[in-house]
């Protein structure tokens, strides 16, 4: 089993960040004052793109905020005056718009200056220059022919951009060409052949140079290299093609990246190796590029210096040339200045410790201004490369600029001197809290800033006072630094700032976390090619740090494969395959550390493998149980063989045995990745744990318990829940609770402190200790009267916590007064509006609900006093109101009213009693309407009166209209009628006709709702002996007969329980068929109309009319009569109900109208029209023969054109064509045209015509593409063509004609 395993904490890159900020300058909070320091500022050589803008940036910070001027090439930069120069608000940065200018106006060396009250801060010097790509140089290479085996150099001598080129070589296909050890490519763009070969001959060796800032790509003229291999020279030792001679010189800069190039020709080819004289080439920094041919050294130092030989070997011998370097130093810092913070009468210094080869002169400035020629300060003095101060004052703060130079460079920084005098602040956020793994260093931050400089010292637990030393050092800045944390270490931490100005405080927080740490590694497999492969890696962590799982496949990422399945705590493969083998690693990180380790598969071909079996998980074993405390304690366990099926998570149970010994009860769950858990305990429990293991097939068997753990009794953690306080009798206060459980009790003789008094008087608490309770009564109270009520939990170790303090009223009575001032207010018919004068509170003696109102109505005012007595109605209005409405009263009616107050007791005395009227409304529907003696041409209609006529009724207005057989609906007539009127006739009307009826009656307030029906006018009807028929199916007839049906029926027309379920049958023929309609009261679901031909042996013909009370026959046979009945089934109940049978008489003639197309006069009409057509069809045949012409074609004989002459069809040319206008007069317009009685066609509104894209509404286009006025649409008439002439149709309406 291959299988490594490391821990990697994960703390060393944050400690050596924190480390940085205690050598970090000390930062001036930016609400006090300071000289500017800069921020930001562009490099010391920037090159820009004239395509963009030019951004030179310059920030600061300061208090108060700085004021910004530039300099260019020494002088004073005015950007005010110049219109393309931009300063951003608030800052330095310089935004130039060089678009429409020359951008060479614009090159220089910029500085910015900083200033504020306290001084002046100045960036480096910017050297702005234009990038540049100038063209390649004409010229013309001359084609190159050698022979096989000698060297050969291809020079690219590309023109020098700004900055320089990136250089390669192509051909015309923009192929790269191929580099090898024989041809490789120079530093400087040439391309070496150390022995060239004859598939070396081409015409294309082009060099390419592309310019990274315009991103532009030039190209050299095509080189042409011939081979010959007529007389090839023989093999040769190496020679150095570059560099020439024995030796050469080279210079390098510290910092910058050393380039040696040795190329070297010769046959075969000869192997370049470097060696470095008296040293070795360092490792880490050296690079070999261009098959050996280039040696790069990164990083440049010192010790870089000396001679490194390369050497060129083939089988003939070899070649040595050595390359002597120096390396020379810019300027750079040994140590900056930094920024100096002095109290006044302080003494400081600033150092400015440069190096560089050659030594770097030192020269000091003060706010921008050559510290010699700066106004002289008495406390300042200079010393190379140190400026002392000494006892500083108020007011002599600034800033002082250090640059260091040599023919390489210049350093400059800003340093200022700020004198101040500040009480102590510290500056790390408060109650901040830092996490570790033990183990590890700690750092605990006290940043502070003060002047004089705070000094801080450090103390734990509010306590204990720490001391520098082991295993704690105070850094200078104030860290507390613990060298290896442990849990004891935990705890909370205060830092104190003290100078001779003040004392500052902060508290911090240091959590020290357990390690994490792989349980269960995952295992080498060997696994059958095609099966599943699964690795487990179970960890142990720190409860309170989210873990993160992450598998690694040979030290790179996984597959991007479906197979692969991670689950939290494993990986599983599935249909394994050959590419899957390799090193498998889980890494489990966590925000603080991580742990890994790994296993690696190995696949084998497939041989027959058993089933896999999955059973339910093994118990955990070895519970132990440590880290014990009063509250708490980790549980530890061994899991259990997971039987094929992964475990998902592991319950923990205890049992109390002192309160509930034998029950288990559930505790937590925890992860199945995990196998301890922190437990959280309760006093005066004895515990004992037991855990059990749950995967996909069930829970396992409980573990063996673990060892007992008592904790000792303690005062209660709770008080009693869900405290109320409520009275139930007047006089009393209930107080009842949840009580404890015996769990919850935390220790012996438990009881309860009950504590009660009034609101807002001035009392003190009345209290009773009670024991195995959960109420108590509070007997003499006051009504209703709100009380504070306290319940606290007590035992034999003390008292729980304070007890909330919740309110309660003591018990209600009945309210003591009535509302007075009762006012009605009639709105309407059937709405008034009730106020009264709301009770005083104290008299409600309770919580008040609100206020019912009692309201009967007595008699309508058209009615005696007596009568039945009604209904009453309540309405209740909640909460303190004052008014109301009635809503639903009705009209013409008089009323009584009271009203009643309303508490959780109950209701008060009743108000005195008001008496009130409604008006006069609409009154209802009339009761019922019929048709009684429906007749040929009248029908007589018969209705009730309406059950409520809401008022002093007027009379009815009847409204009637006849409805055709396409369901047409006929002019309405209008009647009115008197009120004492409930029968009418209606004469003069057409025999089989359907009619619509519509009867409403009528106050002074006007007419109520409409009551409708229909009824056909009948023919005849003949009585007979009741039989049953079945009839073709059901089929909807178009209107119903006579009894009209009523929308909406009667409210007085109910299903009588018990009598005949059918009514009288009426029957009317009309031309369609027969109309049977009957009333029905019965609820069979099934009702069928069953008819057959008199004096017929045939079956009866059923047709279903479910829901209708009429039903039409079609097809019968004039001339014959019909036995018809109506029956009702219930496929539930045997028995059958049916209408007497009637005789419907069918007429030969069913209709009375006069068939028109058997008249005489009808007859000839159509005779002489089609005499006519014919006559009409003779004219146009011959007219057509005579080759008629249009206008146009009579104006083109008389004035012809040579060039749009017509053709004949014997040369080859075209023949005399019809005209347009000819066609309409031969023709008639096909169906769709549009063809006005003047001739004319009428354009459509939405065709396009030509006309509308013509200058004049006179133009056409003719067939052959010549413009001509004649097919215009608008044409004037001709006088010559007189009546006989119309205007032709456009070409393009006459095309719509056809649509």
């Amino acid at each position: 089993m291959d299988r490594n395993r490391k821990w990697v904490p994960g703390f060393g890159p944050a400690l050596l960040i924190l480390l940085s900020h205690m050598t970090s300058a000390l930062e001036v909070p930016l609400d006090l004052p300071q000289p500017p320091t800069i921020t930001q500022q562009s490099p010391k050589d920037y090159i820009f793109d004239p395509r963009e803008n030019i951004v030179i940036h310059c920030e600061a910070k300061g208090k108060p905020h700085p004021s910004f001027s530039w300099t260019r090439n020494g002088t004073h930069f005015d950007v005010e005056k110049d219109s393309k120069v931009l300063m951003k608000p608030g800052s330095g940065t310089l935004v130039i718009d060089i678009s429409g200018e020359k951008a060479e106006a614009y090159e220089g060396t910029y500085q910015c200056t900083a200033h504020n009250e306290h001084g002046t801060a100045v960036s480096n010097r910017i050297v702005i220059r234009q990038s540049r790509s100038p063209l390649w140089s004409k010229e013309r290479n001359e084609a190159i022919v050698v022979q096989m085996g000698v060297s050969l150099v291809l020079q690219c001598r590309p023109p020098a951009g700004l900055p320089p080129p990136v250089i390669f070589w192509m051909d015309n296909n923009f192929q790269k060409l191929p580099l090898d050890q024989r041809v490789s490519q120079a530093l400087n763009g040439d391309l070496y052949f150390s022995n060239v070969l004859p598939e070396d001959s081409r015409q294309d060796y082009i060099c390419y140079a592309r310019f990274p800032h315009t991103q532009t790509i030039q190209q050299k003229q095509p080189i042409s290299v011939t081979v010959l291999d007529n007389s090839p020279e023989g093999e040769h030792r190496p020679r150095f093609m570059m560099p020439l001679g024995a030796s050469s010189t080279k210079m390098v800069l510290r910092g910058e990246t050393l380039e040696l190039e040795c190329i070297a020709a010769g046959l075969p080819t000869p192997d370049i190796s470097w060696q470095k004289d008296g040293g070795e080439l360092p490792s880490g920094r050296t690079t070999f590029q261009h098959f050996q041919k280039t040696l790069k050294i990164s990083d440049v130092n010192e010790d870089d210096a000396g001679n490194y030989r390369c050497t060129a070997t083939n089988k003939l011998g070899t070649a040595e040339h050595i390359i002597k370097v120096n390396v020379k130093a810019a300027p750079f810092w040994v140590s900056a200045p930094r920024n100096l913070i002095l109290a006044p009468n302080e003494t400081g210094s600033l150092t400015c410790r440069v190096s560089g080869e050659p030594k770097p002169k030192i020269t000091w400035f003060v706010n921008g201004v050559l510290i010699e020629n700066a106004p002289e300060d008495r406390a300042r003095k200079v010393d190379d490369d140190t400026v002392i101060l000494s006892n500083v004052q108020s007011g002599s703060s600034a800033v002082y600029q250090c640059n260091a130079s040599n023919e390489f460079g210049y350093l400059m920084a800003n340093a200022f001197v700020n004198v101040l005098a500040e009480a102590p602040r510290v500056l790390t956020p408060p109650n901040r809290v830092y996490q570790v793994i033990a183990n590890n260093p700690a750092l605990l931050h006290c940043a502070s800033f003060g002047s004089p400089i705070p000094t801080i010292t450090w103390f734990k637990d509010s306590q204990t006072s720490i001391k520098d030393g082991d295993p704690y050092v105070i850094h200078v800045n104030g860290t507390l630094e613990i060298h290896v944390a442990q849990p004891l270490n935990s705890g909370k931490y205060t830092c104190i700032a003290t100078n001779n100005l003040g004392i500052k405080e902060n508290h911090v927080f240091l959590e020290v976390k357990e390690p994490t740490r792989i349980l269960k590694q995952p295992e080498y497999r060997v696994v059958q090619r095609g099966m599943s492969a699964a690795f487990e890696c179970k960890v142990k962590h720190d409860p309170s740090l989210i873990p993160t799982m992450t598998w690694l496949k040979d030290n790179g990422e996984l597959p991007d494969d479906e197979r692969f399945l991670v689950d939290t705590d494993s990986l599983t493969i599935k249909d394994v395959t050959d590419r899957d083998e390799g090193t498998y690693t889980c890494v489990m990180n966590t925000t603080l550390d991580q742990d890994s380790a790994s296993a690696m598969l190995t696949v084998v071909e497939a041989t027959p493998t058993p089933a896999i079996v999955y059973e339910k998980p093994d118990p955990p074993t070895d519970l132990e149980l440590t880290d014990q405390t009063e509250r708490s304690v980790r549980l530890t366990w061994i899991p259990g063989d997971e039987h094929n099926s992964p475990t998902q998570q592991f319950l923990i149970q205890y049992e109390d045995l002192l309160h509930e010994p034998g029950v288990w009860i559930n505790l937590t769950e925890v992860a199945g990745t995990s196998t301890t858990a922190q437990l959280n305990l309760s006093p005066y429990v004895y515990y004992s744990f037991r855990v059990m293991a749950l995967n996909s097939v069930g829970l396992s068997e409980p573990s063996q318990s673990s060892s007992q753990y008592r904790t000792n009794p303690a005062a209660p953690d709770d008080n009693p829940t869900d405290v109320r306080g409520e009275g139930t009798e007047p006089g009393n206060l209930v107080i009842s609770w949840t009580p404890l459980t015996g769990f919850q009790s935390n220790g012996p003789g438990l009881e309860y402190k009950v504590q009660w008094r009034q609101k807002d008087v001035d009392e003190d608490w009345s209290s009773k200790t009670v024991a195995n309770a959960s109420r108590f009564v509070v007997s003499g109270t006051p009504t209703y009267v709100l009380y504070e009520i306290k319940v606290q939990a007590l035992n034999d170790y003390g008292n729980g916590p304070d007890a909330e303090v919740v309110t309660g009223y003591s018990g209600e009575d009945l309210p003591l007064s009535a509302p007075d001032s009762v006012q009605i207010m009639v709105h309407n018919s059937t709405l008034a509006e009730v106020h009264w004068e709301p009770v005083s509170l104290p008299s409600v003696r309770g919580k008040l609900q609100g206020y019912k109102v009692y309201y009967r109505r007595e008699h309508g005012l058209h009615e005696t006093a007596g009568g039945a007595e009604q209904q009453e109605h309540v309405l209740t209005f909640s909460g303190n109101r004052s008014e109301g409405r009635l809503p639903g009263l009705e009209p013409y009616s008089i009323y009584n009213v009271s009203i009643r107050v309303l508490n959780n007791k109950g209701e008060g005395p009743p108000s005195p009693s008001k008496r009130f009227d409604t008006p006069e409304g609409v009154p209802g529907p009339p009761s019922f309407l019929k048709v009684v003696k429906p007749g040929l041409d009248s029908l007589t209609l018969e209705w009730g009166p309406p059950m409520k006529n809401n008022g002093r009724l007027a009379g009815y207005i009847l409204k009637y209209q006849p409805v055709n057989k396409t369901n047409e609906l006929g002019p309405v007539k209008v009647m009115t009628l008197p009120a004492n009127e409930t029968t009418f006739t209606l004469d003069s009307l057409n025999s089989s006709m359907l009619y619509k009826f519509y009867l409403s009656a009528k106050t002074i307030k006007g007419p109520g709702p409409t009551i409708t029906g229909e009824a056909f006018t009948v023919m005849d009807t003949i009585r007979s002996q009741p039989t049953v028929e079945t009839g073709k199916g059901p089929t909807e007839p178009p209107h119903p007969t006579s009894p009209i049906t009523q929308s909406p029926p009667p409210p007085f027309h109910k299903v009588p329980p018990v009598g005949p379920a059918f009514g009288t049958v009426n029957t009317s023929v009309s031309e369609e068929g027969a109309v049977i309609s009957w009333d029905y009261f019965g609820h069979h679901k099934n009702v069928y109309v069953e008819y057959m031909v008199e004096n017929s042996k045939d079956d009866w013909k059923k047709e279903l009319v479910n829901g209708s009370h009429w039903h039409m026959i079609k097809g019968l046979k004039p001339g014959s009569s019909y036995r018809v009945r109506v029956v009702a089934r219930d496929p539930a109940d045997p028995t059958v109900h049916s209408t007497d049978e009637v005789l419907v008489a069918v007429p030969a003639v069913p209709s009375r109208q006069v068939d028109i197309a058997t008249q005489g006069w009808f007859i000839g009409l159509m005779c002489a029209i089609a005499l006519l057509i014919l006559v009409l069809l003779i004219v146009c045949f011959i007219k057509r023969n005579k080759g008629g012409k249009y206008p146009v074609k009579e104006k083109e004989d008389a004035h012809q054109d040579p060039e749009i002459q017509p053709m004949k069809e014997d040369d080859g040319t075209f023949g005399e064509y019809r005209s347009m206008e000819s066609d309409t007069e031969d023709h008639k317009p096909l169906k769709g045209s549009r063809t006005p009685s003047n001739g004319t066609v009428r354009r459509d509104e939405s065709d396009d015509s030509l006309v509308d894209y013509g200058e004049g509404g006179d133009g056409q286009f003719n067939e052959d593409g010549s413009f001509i006025g004649q097919y215009s649409g608008k044409k004037e008439k001709d006088t010559h063509e007189g009546n006989e002439s119309s205007e032709a149709p456009s070409p393009v309406n006459a095309m719509n004609s056809f649509v």
